[in-house]
């Protein structure tokens, strides 16, 4: 048994039951809601160890409903959606976002998804000061135990997903990798080919590590190629 809390926001009492059902059976603590509302005030209550947000949602969307926690808390968010549109699906990346499913869905699917998000989230957890790996790359200092980075001595906020990306890059500096490379790397499962997501979190990246993130420093594309972290 697992014993990660995970909260599921949705109003489809059908898939609601069908996705309590399946991920308390995998051993997690599920607890619900049904509208945006409800699912601000329960998440500032239970503190899940990750929550799957419906983006279509009564009294308050989806994509306001992580716009809201992402300011507050950092848990992993994967957002459900019934739009396959590309623009949804960024704007829910954009926002805060670290994953993102379109239904209908693979519930095999979201369960791997789930494991591996919660998988890299626990990396985060502190171990022993000797086993700890601290990466500096100039101002930027990585403490890959800790799930901490900082610049110039500032912690940055960064989402559990930006982070994950971010150590990854830091810890194979100079390496270039192109973007279905960081999907498995980094994400751990098969997009099938869609990289939207890596572009929107390597600009997100930018924006908090970078002083110029149109002329960026540590984090650089290398055109036709994908991206690495210099510096």
């Amino acid at each position: 048994m697992s014993g990660n809390k995970i909260l599921i926001v949705e109003d489809d009492p059908n898939l609601l039951t069908t996705l309590k059902y399946n991920l308390e059976k995998d051993g997690y603590a599920v607890t619900t809601a049904i509208d945006g509302a409800e699912a601000v005030e329960t998440a500032k209550l239970e503190r899940p160890d990750l929550i799957i947000l419906d983006v279509m949602l009564p009294k308050m969307n989806g994509f306001e409903v992580c716009r809201i926690l992402r300011k507050e808390m950092i848990v992993p968010i994967l957002m459900l959606t019934a739009k396959a549109e590309e623009t949804d699906k960024v704007v829910g990346l954009e926002i805060g976002a670290d994953d993102y499913m379109t239904k209908p869905f693979s519930m095999r699917e979201l369960l791997a998804r789930v494991r591996a998000m919660l998988r890299r989230t626990r990396m985060g957890e502190v171990t022993p000061a000797e086993e700890r790996t601290l990466l500096r790359i100039d101002d930027l200092e990585i403490d890959i135990a800790r799930h901490r980075a900082s610049l110039v001595g500032v912690a940055l906020e960064l989402t559990p997903k930006e982070f994950d990306l971010l150590g990854f890059l830091a810890r194979n500096r100079g390496l270039v990798f192109n973007r279905e490379q960081l999907l498995e790397k980094v994400w751990g499962y098969d997009y099938a080919g869609d990289t939207r997501t890596v572009d929107v979190h390597i600009r997100w990246l930018r924006q908090k590590i970078e002083t110029d993130p149109q002329k960026p420093k540590y984090l650089i594309t290398v055109r036709g190629t994908g991206y690495k972290l210099e510096g």
